[in-house]
């Protein structure tokens, strides 16, 4: 019997094969966009998944007097985790970390540049799992000057000697001489922790450090009791605070703690997160699954419209086996049983076009994405559950009605198969989810190119940006010079901080027209070139200058600190402000004034302009140096910077970027985010216009003497054209007024976690509309002019 199933099987696929084709195609696209989101999230969630123990990450919430709003930091103070253990049962361990980018390391008089070490406490192999395969993990980073290598750095200094009991020296100005006391396998690659070696904490602290509450520098992770109640232990958090911090500066903060898990994915609202690999948002891995759950939902609709608009073509095969003594069941389980056929043959192109794409996906996405069915069997058996619970869910409809016809009227002829609703509501809830996808797409693409294209307040276009350690930035003001004779470059400057990231928050001191006033504001210590090289605008008073009176002796503040200075003397103007005495805190005198600038977008539109001050302060020494291109010449411009740098710094490696690349990187999950949505809703469409062509075919053959009778009474081509389309072109419309107002709620929700957005326009309300308009009529004129143009006589011969 079941031979006999797959022979009427593939009987029938071979008998209709533009139909099988568009069921086919349809469902291998969509399985195919499933797997690799599947791929996708299943690469997101399991981020940090090593890690066994209870541990959260303690962070704070800031609220400085003269802040915007209250901020959410990675932060803590370093006093925190130690006292935390001592003050509360529930905390078993701790560890502290702090990161250091870009340090190079010596070997045997071989140079070797780390991109990521972290500094941390001796717990650290107690409470990550990380897997130590040299070195005993309750002791590697015990004593000072101790180094954990990954395996990939100790090759890449060692070679295939092995490094346990060897001596690193950091190539620097100091004379840090670290020893290899373990090794550890690479970090993988979905974990939120990324670094190349990890340093001993205790080579860098001393025991005074303990009393520095008020300093927010290291990430501390907390590893609690099993059954810890966390809501609980955050409402002990504020008197915690009280108990130790001097004065009423615990005011200022809250603490919170975060799971481990949710670091990586649910951090998108938590600044000064400076450890935190491949940042993403969750809801976004939500929103991919669910799209490619419609574009899988929409290929199964297709399948069920085909199937039953094409329901007369079998109908008297369902009344002879019913007539000879089939059950229902059995025509029921026959015809899903071919649906699951037809899945499984989508399965196979689907798998094809899978390991086309996984390779693309991976690089545009930046994940280590694989796709090896045979060597994951959990997911080569998901895969195929998921494909025989598709075939059901497709063929389910179709098996119920086709079963359902009473042989005796099928035999007669006189079996109405109905007006097609169930039909309709089905086209219709296809295009209803292409149209919201296109409208997304449209927004997510326009709030994307606004955040890319507005202007910030400052030029970032021609700018490279070149790191400096403690050595190079010895050597910046000779770089300065020698770049700047050769008449290639408008400009140098340097800074502490580069554009585009979180400013560092510090107090600052006010002295106006009453007594010293103290807030909280960013701030970044730049050269006397910044603002000019910038093209940053003043509203009132000067520049700095390169004279040595300004050196260390003046601010500018931004219009948004100056407000803040100015609440309390509402009258006054920020013209009044020149000439103030303002300061640092905790230095031994205040400075000067000298200049207020318009707010500019120092940190990313997901963020509102926070106050800012500048302070000119060359001694304090520049971790990048800015050089601003003149003309378009950038490859020669690099190299001719490359070869200042190798003559003025011939001991210090070169590297650079360009800071408007800085910026797109700070977009990049929006721009993957608009992209897979665009790429999904073209899927959409193109499904549901595969499943649109097979109606208007199968209309146009149920209809084929109709139309020949109206062409010999006088129709024309464009009446026929118009009589095939309309009922579609019905069914979209319904569509577009269906999908709008559920895409204006959901873009409006979206929109919300942007500090500057674009406003919801109707026009692209109206372009999706006629765009689906547009695909509908290209799809269904194909069909409808071909049957238009059918000679008569072919269709009326039989009468």
């Amino acid at each position: 019997m079941l031979k006999n199933y797959l022979k009427i099987a593939f009987r029938n696929i071979w008998k209709n094969k533009v139909f099988s084709a568009i069921n086919i195609v349809g469902l291998a696209v969509s399985m195919a966009a499933c797997i690799v989101i599947m791929l996708f999230v299943s690469y997101e969630k399991g981020f940090d998944k090593i890690h066994t123990k209870n541990v959260y990450r303690l962070d704070e919430v800031q609220n400085y007097e003269g802040m915007v709003a209250p901020q959410k930091v990675a932060l803590s103070m370093f006093p925190m985790g130690p006292t935390l253990k001592q003050d509360y049962p529930e905390v078993l361990n701790f560890v502290r970390i702090n990161a250091w980018n870009d340090m190079m390391v010596v070997h045997d008089d071989k140079k070797v540049e780390l991109s990521t070490i972290l500094w941390a406490d001796q717990s650290f192999f107690n409470i990550f799992d990380f897997e130590l395969s040299e070195g005993d993990k309750a002791n590697v980073l015990k004593e000072p000057n101790s180094v954990v290598l990954s395996r990939e750095s100790a090759t890449r200094i060692f070679g295939q000697q092995n490094p346990v009991g060897k001596t690193i020296m950091h190539y620097g100005t100091d004379t840090l001489a670290l020893k290899v006391t373990g090794i550890m396998e690479n970090v993988p690659a979905n974990s939120h922790l990324k670094f190349d070696a990890l340093f001993s904490f205790s080579t860098i602290t001393r025991p005074d450090y303990m009393d520095n509450w008020g300093g927010n520098w290291v990430v501390t992770y907390l590893e609690l009791a099993k059954g810890t109640n966390v809501a609980a232990l955050e409402k002990k958090f504020p008197s915690f605070l009280k108990k130790h911090m001097k004065g009423d500066g615990w005011k200022y903060y809250e603490l919170f703690l975060q799971p481990i898990k949710d670091i990586h994915a649910r951090s998108t609202d938590i600044t000064h997160d400076y450890i935190n690999y491949q940042k993403f948002d969750q809801k976004y891995t939500y929103i991919f699954s669910i799209i490619a759950i419609i574009v899988l939902v929409i290929a199964c609709v297709n399948f069920m419209n085909l199937s039953t608009a094409r329901s007369a073509g079998r109908a008297k095969e369902v009344g002879i086996r019913k007539s000879i003594g089939a059950q229902r069941f059995q025509l029921s389980a026959q015809f899903i049983g071919e649906s699951i056929l037809l899945c499984c043959i989508s399965l196979i192109l689907a798998l094809v076009l899978v390991q086309l794409v996984i390779s693309p996906v991976a690089n545009f996405s930046q994940r280590k994405l694989e796709f090896s069915l045979f060597s994951n069997p959990l997911l080569l058996l998901v895969i195929l559950a998921g494909t025989v619970l598709i075939g059901i869910f497709s063929g389910l409809y179709p098996a119920a009605f086709l079963s359902s016809f009473e042989p005796i009227k099928v035999l007669k002829g006189t079996l109405r198969t109905g007006k097609g609703t169930f039909r309709n509501v089905l086209v219709i809830t296809q295009f209803t989810s292409a149209v919201f996808l296109i409208i997304a797409t449209g927004f997510a693409v326009r709030q994307l190119r606004f955040m890319v294209h507005k202007n910030p307040g400052f030029d970032k276009e021609q700018v490279v940006i070149v790191p400096l350690n403690s050595k190079s930035d010895k050597k910046y003001d000779a770089l300065k010079q020698e770049l700047l004779a050769t008449q290639q470059f408008t400009a140098v400057t340097g800074s502490q901080q580069r554009l585009g990231n979180n400013f560092h928050q510090t107090g600052i001191l006010f002295q106006g027209t009453g007594p010293v006033k103290s807030i909280a504001s960013s701030q970044v210590v730049v050269d006397a070139d910044y603002l000019t090289l910038y093209k940053i605008k003043l509203v009132a008073g000067r520049n700095f200058t390169n004279s040595v009176a300004d050196n260390a002796k003046t601010y500018i503040i931004n219009q948004s600190l100056a407000k803040k200075l100015l609440e309390e003397e509402p009258t006054l103007t920020m013209q009044t402000l020149i000439g103030k005495r303002f300061g640092f805190a905790g230095m031994d005198s205040l400075s000067t004034i000298i200049g207020i600038s318009e707010d500019f977008n120092f940190n990313s539109l997901h963020h509102k302009v926070e106050t800012l001050c500048l302070f000119n302060q060359k001694d304090w020494g520049y971790s990048e140096m800015s050089v601003k291109i003149k003309g378009a010449q950038t490859k020669e411009s690099v190299a001719l910077i490359k070869s200042i740098w190798e003559k003025t710094v011939p001991d210090q490696p070169f590297s650079y970027s360009f800071l408007d690349e800085h910026f797109a990187d700070l977009y990049r999950a929006d721009s993957q985010v608009s992209e897979i949505v665009g790429i999904l809703a073209g899927l959409a469409i193109l499904i549901s216009c595969l499943g649109l062509f097979g109606l208007a075919s199968y209309s146009a053959e149920r209809r084929f003497k109709e139309i020949g009778v109206r062409k010999v009474m006088g129709a024309s081509i464009a009446g026929i054209v118009a009589l095939l389309s309309r009922d579609f072109i019905r069914l979209v419309l319904i569509s577009i007024l269906i999908a709008s107002p559920i895409a204006w709620w959901a873009v409006a929700t979206w929109l919300r976690d942007f500090a500057y957005r674009i406003d919801i326009e109707w026009g692209i309300f109206l372009t999706a509309g006629l765009l689906a308009i547009a695909v509908a009529m290209l799809t269904i004129s194909f069909q409808s002019i071909k049957a238009a143009l059918m000679n008569p006589v072919k269709s009326l011969r039989s009468e």
